[in-house]
């Protein structure tokens, strides 16, 4: 499944969660604890925040404390090699790193870094992929480069059950390309 611009919209976070969320994201060292919650490095295009925001909504609904570095003080202000320095040191520590995969985040250079750098610091059991696509668009005219397709994704499933008769209930669930192997993304954000 590819998910539409908009599609979290109704997830958001309201003002003052997403007011505490970011006080700890200012706040953030690999030094000290973050919290007791799993953490989540979501990599993103600025330019996309509205869905960034109901992303954020669904995973601290599920648990899990996100870190998106346009709202981290300890950013410099203009870019530079310090930015890099700051990036990496958060992806090493949090838990799970997502990638919000819409095009404009596939043709950054810094989301396409960010994604090199959590491959090498979360393999495969610890780094995701959501694909959006724009709205009212075919999922053929989504552009995600092939080499995403290497990763588990993010998806989201009605209630079924399966050829063994193994019962799933309606929810997000994280999806291997390598083995047909699906986990609930409230559980794979805690192992």
């Amino acid at each position: 499944m590819i998910f539409e611009r908009g599609y979290f919209q109704s997830n958001r976070v309201n003002e003052s969660k997403i007011k505490d969320s970011l006080n700890e994201v200012k706040s953030f060292s690999a030094r000290n604890a973050y919290s007791t919650k799993p953490t989540v490095f979501l990599s993103h295009k600025h330019d996309d925040l509205d869905d960034v925001r109901g992303v954020i909504g669904e995973l601290e609904n599920l648990g899990a404390k996100v870190y998106i570095d346009s709202m981290d003080n300890k950013m410099p202000n203009e870019t530079n090699g310090d930015t890099a320095k700051r990036i990496k040191e958060v992806i090493k520590y949090c838990n799970k790193f997502i990638l919000l995969a819409t095009d404009n985040a596939i043709e950054s250079y810094w989301c396409n870094w960010e994604l090199g750098i959590g491959d090498v610091h979360k393999y495969n059991q610890h780094i995701a992929i959501l694909p959006m696509k724009e709205k009212d668009t075919y999922d053929h005219k989504y552009k995600g480069n092939e080499y995403l397709q290497i990763y588990p994704q993010i998806t989201h499933y009605e209630a079924f059950t399966n050829y063994s008769g193994h019962s799933f209930k309606t929810g997000f669930y994280i999806s291997n390309p390598h083995d047909n192997y699906i986990t609930e993304l409230e559980v794979w954000l805690r192992q």
